[in-house]
Formats: C-alpha cells, sequence, structure tokens
C-alpha cells in the first residue's frame, strides 16, 4: 500500500464525525497551508511491531539537529485521531 493509501485508509477507518474533520484538515493543510509538501504517515508501531503511539499523518520536512551532532528527518505538522478528539503538532525548529 502507497503512502496516499495509508492515509486515506487511516482517515475512512475513523468514526464520523471525526473522519470528516481529519479529511477537511488532510485538505486544508495540503492545499492550502502546505501545498507539494512531503507527506508522512506513521502506524504508530515500532520496529518489534508494538504499539507505541497514535497513528500519525505529517506534513512538511525538517531535519532535527540534535546536540551531540547527530540529524534526522521529521515532518513540520502532524496530525492523529485520538480517542477524545484529533491533535495536531507543530514542531517547531531553530533555522
Amino acid at each position: 500500500m502507497d503512502l496516499q493509501q495509508q492515509i486515506q485508509t487511516y482517515i475512512t477507518t475513523q468514526p464520523e464525525p471525526k473522519r470528516s474533520d481529519l479529511q477537511e484538515l488532510h485538505r486544508r493543510i495540503t492545499l492550502d497551508l502546505l501545498p507539494g509538501c512531503k507527506l508522512w504517515f506513521s502506524d504508530g508501531k515500532n520496529s518489534e511491531n508494538k504499539i507505541v503511539s497514535n497513528p500519525t499523518i505529517g506534513y512538511g520536512f525538517h531535519t532535527i539537529k540534535y546536540a551531540n551532532g547527530k540529524t534526522r528527518e521529521f515532518f513540520q505538522i502532524g496530525m492523529s485521531a485520538n480517542t477524545t478528539g484529533i491533535s495536531i503538532s507543530i514542531n517547531q525548529y531553530q533555522r
């Protein structure tokens, strides 16, 4: 399953009204806020296939630079459904 299919499957498996809200937020982010941005999807599982977080759709791209000099690619905005609603995370970084 490709990335777009993973994202759409994730959104369509959510109950209403969360499904419609996720779809609208996804549309607004990809069309209005960050058109043409890199998309990410994490199913929330670690390397041992254990669930460690909610599945997350990511938008945009930046490189996190750690104090020890290592770097990691990551998204700028994240969106995930949770038991009480929808979480949006904005990852701030210094340029």
